[in-house]
């Protein structure tokens, strides 16, 4: 991913308790029923990684399932480049991959995005069925169910990564900076989120570059929050899991990682 410097908002103040680890009874019933920084090097770029990274695998196997915080952006660094280069593989959808996954999952990474309908990480990502927790909501606006739903892919499932990924020409963020200029109120729930949004705006930009900078400043923030909730930073800490913002380009189909 290509690197952007500019400081992420701080994280805002949340409950402690709020993921409050289950008991190993409860923990394994779940299991059955259903960033560390130093390890991801010196990456800069999901899309950095060479085409050639990775042999196509035979259409019945089973792709190893990426353990770390750096397997596992390098894994998503290479399906977006395939995507974007229009030679995607289309993985684990096979005969095989569909009957293991009635026995579990195990997916790699958890993906927070918006809901707009040009930016499906399965596809961005070029990845297949038992690969992806994918977590959508306008904006990538934060509550309580969207909380626990990312929460769910590290404490419970192990995934090494989330990734908070927001894109070119979001709407949401629009009629957020929208709103905030001319003071209009947004129908029904939809204020809701532009509330959520409006305190990452960069009032330091005009015009579209006012968009594209919250854009990526709200990203930020969304990261920031979830990094410092207390049971995901443990893991951060331990160097089990990392926690990453990044911004879909629509017209290049590159993602790129916002630092």
């Amino acid at each position: 991913m290509n690197s952007d410097r500019a400081v992420g908002a701080q994280p805002t103040a949340s409950a402690h308790k709020r993921f409050a680890l289950p008991s190993p009874a409860r923990r394994a019933l779940l299991r059955f029923g259903l960033t560390g920084t130093a390890a991801l090097g010196a990456t800069a770029a999901l899309g950095a990684v060479p085409a050639s990274a990775a042999p196509t695998p035979s259409p019945a196997s089973r792709r190893r399932r990426p353990s770390t915080p750096a397997e596992a952006l390098r894994e998503l660094a290479a399906g977006n480049q395939r995507w974007r280069t229009f030679r995607e593989r289309h993985p684990d959808e096979s005969p095989d991959v569909r009957t293991a996954l009635t026995s579990g999952q195990h997916p790699f990474a958890v993906v927070l995005g918006c809901i707009d309908s040009r930016v499906p990480p399965e596809l961005v990502f070029d990845q297949g069925l038992g690969d992806l927790f994918v977590v959508r909501s306008a904006g990538e606006v934060l509550d309580e169910a969207v909380l626990g739903s990312i929460a769910y892919g590290p404490l419970e499932l192990g995934a090494p990564l989330i990734v908070v990924l927001g894109h070119q020409s979001c709407g949401a963020v629009t009629a957020a900076v929208k709103a905030d200029q001319t003071g209009e109120r947004l129908p029904a729930h939809i204020q809701y989120l532009a509330d959520q949004i409006a305190p990452n705006i960069d009032h330091t930009k005009d015009g579209d570059a006012r968009i594209a900078s919250t854009i990526d400043a709200n990203v930020r923030a969304v990261r920031a929050r979830l990094a410092a909730e207390p049971d995901l930073a443990a893991m951060v800490d331990a160097g089990k899991l990392a926690v990453v913002g990044a911004r879909y380009d629509l017209t290049t189909q590159r993602v790129n990682r916002l630092v």
